[in-house]
């Protein structure tokens, strides 16, 4: 069983299980919580540890990497522009439409209030809303180390930015030094954090009991409603694949679906873009761009890009701010979509469940938005990674296009022999 079927399963259970100890446990249900809370509080303590040196090491690393690419060529160097275009767009665009989605259609009252009172007792307490000069003057930290210890995001994400962008100026050994420990970094935190989430179905299931046990079946329909509204967000940003290639590429909408559909099956069946490229090459092909330039775009795109990442990202963080009765204002909602944007970067070619922590928890810090919950919300993430797998591949392949069009490549192009196997063989 994967993984991520373990922590689906240990979520059913919990719940399940807790349900049942509050409707027929009697005097025992609360001795449960009591052994339950502690077991899932020190899981989650666990995780919460390995996230600010990650985003760190990750975020220094995708923009290093960013950096190689936009060296090696022109074609590199404007694929990465667009990927930046459609990475903040969908970001911007989540933060409009995921507080409209939940105004037009509002998590159920009754679900809500149930579940926030089962975690509240695990939740940290959000702090003020600070005023537009706080927000502005906080940007900027004084003391990087300091902004760490206190889960200042935002000032953090700043100075790593900056670090990482002062890196690629330094002079190619210091550069590979510099790089190569931040990538070790990452890489120690991933061990770590491979060998928390191999207790994932324990965590899970012991705060799954405690929800259960104080929420009912009311959780069921919570996780059922924001599974529905982060994937329509992801939805969004899918369908804006076919403007793209259409506008960009000057492809029509039939051929763009029909280039797309054979790794939309693969990033179906795999919920994995990687996995995709080879059907996204053969893709990129019937839409007439040679492999001289898919060859870069593709892999590029596959290595730095995830389209569907800051819009779906944001949208959970924002539907937690909700559930919790969070108020987010413009400030809330600006760093919200920076944090988003940004840290997408460093979020590349990682496993679903630890992505989907170390994307999220930065944004929900940033805006104030408690964390504790994700440990649910990872356990349905299954469902809307479909979502994210299939816009990923989507975009992946309209940039492609549009990229190659923009830089001459079409089909007056020489054929390379890559391109004619591409052509004789059915991916």
């Amino acid at each position: 069983m994967s993984q991520a079927k373990r922590i689906l399963a240990a979520l059913a259970a919990g719940l399940l299980f807790g349900v049942l100890a509050a409707r027929y446990g009697g005097a025992w249900v609360e001795g449960g919580i009591a052994v339950a809370e502690p077991i899932g509080s020190l899981w989650l303590d666990a995780l919460r540890m390995t996230i600010i040196p990650l985003i760190v090491s990750l975020l220094v690393t995708g923009i290093a990497d960013s950096a190689e690419a936009v060296r090696a060529s022109r074609l590199a160097f404007r694929a990465v522009i667009l990927f930046l275009a459609v990475l903040w767009s969908g970001a911007i665009m989540s933060a409009f439409l995921t507080p409209l989605l939940l105004r037009l259609w509002p998590m159920p009252a009754e679900a809500a209030e149930r579940l926030k009172a089962a975690l509240t007792s695990t939740t940290e307490k959000v702090g003020e809303i600070p005023t537009l000069g706080q927000f502005i003057s906080s940007i900027v930290p004084t003391n990087p180390i300091a902004a760490a210890a206190d889960d200042a995001v935002l000032p953090l994400i700043f100075f790593t930015v900056v670090f990482a962008f002062a890196l690629t100026r330094l002079p190619k050994e210091q550069r590979v030094l510099l790089t190569g420990f931040f990538r070790a970094l990452a890489d120690a935190m991933l061990v770590i954090i491979g060998w928390v989430l191999w207790l994932a179905p324990i965590g899970v299931f012991a705060l799954a009991y405690v929800v259960g046990a104080r929420a009912g079946l009311a959780a069921f329909g919570a996780l059922l409603h924001y599974v529905v509204v982060v994937a329509l967000v992801g939805t969004v940003v899918w369908l804006a694949a076919w403007p793209l290639a259409m506008a960009g590429a000057r492809v029509s909408l039939r051929a763009f679906t029909r280039a797309i559909g054979p790794s939309h099956a693969v990033a179906i069946s795999t919920q994995s873009s990687l996995a995709s490229l080879p059907a996204m090459l053969g893709g990129a092909e019937k839409l007439g761009v040679p492999v001289a330039a898919s060859g870069v775009t593709l892999p590029l795109a596959v290595a730095l890009f995830r389209a569907t990442g800051p819009a779906m990202n944001l949208a959970v963080a924002i539907y937690v701010a909700n559930w919790f009765g969070v108020p987010l204002g413009p400030m809330q909602l600006a760093a919200g979509v920076a944090i988003a944007a940004t840290t997408t970067l460093g979020s590349i070619s990682l496993p679903g469940s630890i992505s989907f922590i170390s994307s999220i928890a930065p944004i929900c810090i940033a805006m104030g938005v408690p964390i504790e919950p994700l440990v649910l919300l990872v356990a349905v993430e299954t469902l809307p990674d479909i979502v994210r797998t299939t816009g990923n591949v989507a975009m992946d392949v309209a940039t492609t296009a549009t990229v190659a069009k923009r830089t001459g490549f079409d089909e007056s192009t020489p054929l390379t022999e890559q391109d004619q196997l591409l052509q004789q063989e059915p991916v």
